[in-house]
């Protein structure tokens, strides 16, 4: 594995690639993996020639009040994963290389960042999609692989795809989770006992969400609601939302149709939790999307 740390250089290696005719598999990542992390580069290793990872911990996509500052960093732990991980590419930039200067053109999502966590973090898919698009022009991939634990992340790499004509498949591949339930998370270090046992009680409530829509029940309202109060109840820490939303539209909807996502988020004392489960109308999980 080569670990690459200039634009330059990355840029170079990837035309190249191009050039003679190998498919790229593409994972960008903040670092501190975890099995998940590890899960996305196992896919984009067996279904692509050549696999990239990126780190990159985006100030952009910070908020003021957030965790930039100490979002947990590994360099050494990462490099040594990833190469274990049969990552042929590692890039490994610097803020100063990825941003040597304030840059001139703003980028804006104007839809799908108005729910779930978008809604409590103003301008953090706005620096999703800007680093996201320098990524993708540097790497140039023919896939790109993200974890369907941020569907919503999920969602706004789909609209940037799709809006700006790049040339990459999305890839959106299952959460990966702890034997009891606890979706995998940089986060999760973060958690006393208590609260490491309660955080099972986030998959439980989707799993009792998607019992009551198998079983009928097609008002989103109630269904939230429902599952509001299921979580509340088992937990000390604090609901920040529980959503049932079209997807990849995530707009509200009157009534169960189509795909659908269900997500909820909570804030615990030291960090806040997400996850969320895919579903079609009849309540079938939808695991992967490609």
């Amino acid at each position: 594995m080569e670990v690459i740390r200039t634009i330059s250089e990355m840029q170079r290696i990837s035309k190249q690639l191009k050039l003679e005719g190998k498919q790229i598999g593409y994972v960008a990542t903040m670092g501190s993996f975890h099995e998940g992390h590890l899960n996305l580069m196992q896919n984009a290793k067996t279904e692509n020639d050549i696999a990239i990872t990126s780190i990159f911990i985006n100030p952009l996509q910070f908020g003021p009040s957030e965790d930039y500052e100490k979002y947990p960093r590994d360099e050494s732990k990462d490099i040594k994963q990833a190469e274990q991980a049969g990552i042929h590419y590692l890039f490994l930039p610097d803020v100063k290389e990825m941003y040597p200067v304030k840059s001139l053109i703003d980028m804006h999502i104007q839809g799908r960042t108005e729910v779930l966590c978008g809604k409590s973090r103003p301008g953090h898919f706005d620096g999703v999609i800007t680093v996201l698009t320098k990524l993708f022009h540097i790497i140039l991939p023919d896939r790109a692989y993200f974890g369907l634990k941020d569907a919503q992340q999920v969602a706004v790499v789909d609209a940037l795809l799709n809006d700006l004509n790049f040339p990459i498949e999305l890839i959106g591949v299952p959460t990966t989770r702890e034997a009891d339930g606890l979706a995998k998370s940089s986060r999760n270090i973060f958690l006393d006992n208590r609260e490491r046992q309660e955080a099972t009680w986030l998959y439980k409530s989707l799993q009792f969400g998607q019992e009551l829509v198998v079983d009928g029940m097609n008002i989103p309202a109630i269904i939230e609601k429902e599952v509001h109060d299921y979580l509340s109840i088992h937990i000390s820490g604090r609901v920040d939302y529980v959503e049932l939303l079209s997807y990849p539209e995530l707009k509200p909807i009157a009534k169960i149709e189509g795909t659908i996502i269900l997500a909820v988020a909570v804030h615990f004392n030291q960090a806040r939790l997400i996850d969320n489960i895919l579903l079609t109308a009849k309540g079938e999980k939808i695991n992967r999307l490609d």
